[in-house]
């Protein structure tokens, strides 16, 4: 598994835009709509075949018949970096490596883009939903691919939570990355960035 992309929820997908832009101080690009969750993102392309998804619950379309992911259900407050998303070839595998549950695998597209990605059925992942999401893409573009440069390189990924040592223990056999740290403290994530306009953080 590796880091794929990096998302920051909103209680509206204004708000979450607004945080990613006065954060990094470049403007995002489109998204699309994700039928499923009843969800919608913009996107920013990073260096280094990443990206970051700014994301919300999308008011102008019945609810789901299940939770959201990435909890959005009971997001609320300003908007935040909420989730790390890693992908896997294997996804299937991975799961059953996994010593935590992170969920099932739900089948997704948006547009051209084809994915499975492990949901648990309440919405709410592992370690307060800092354990990553889990992703297997099927498409033969991945989405980093399509957005333009942006000048924008993530550092360092501060993961940060009480029982930090567990979840980093829960994933070493897996992912191996020097950027992500895991560090004792309240839940929450932090991200370093190199852009157009210096170093930035992202909270």
């Amino acid at each position: 598994m590796e880091l794929d992309h990096i998302a920051v929820s909103g209680e509206t997908l204004e708000e979450a835009t607004a945080a990613v832009e006065a954060a990094l101080g470049v403007p995002m690009g489109l998204g699309g709509q994700h039928d499923v969750f009843i969800t919608h993102n913009r996107l920013l392309g990073l260096a280094d075949g990443l990206y970051l998804e700014a994301i919300a619950a999308d008011p102008t379309r019945p609810a789901p018949d299940r939770p959201r992911w990435f909890d959005l259900d009971s997001f609320a407050g300003p908007a935040r970096l909420t989730n790390w998303i890693c992908r896997c070839d294997d996804l299937d595998a991975l799961l059953a490596a996994l010593p935590v549950q992170a969920g099932a695998p739900v089948a997704l597209s948006r547009g051209d883009l084809r994915w499975r990605m492990a949901v648990p059925a309440d919405g709410k992942l592992p370690f307060d939903n800092l354990f990553p999401p889990l992703i297997q893409w099927q498409c033969d573009i991945h989405p980093a691919r399509m957005l333009p440069p942006t000048g924008c390189t993530l550092r360092r990924l501060v993961v940060a939570h009480p029982e930090a040592v567990a979840l980093r223990a829960a994933l070493a056999p897996h992912l191996v990355d020097p950027r992500v740290e895991f560090e004792p403290g309240a839940p929450a994530l932090s991200a370093e960035f190199d852009t157009p306009h210096g170093a930035r953080v992202l909270r």
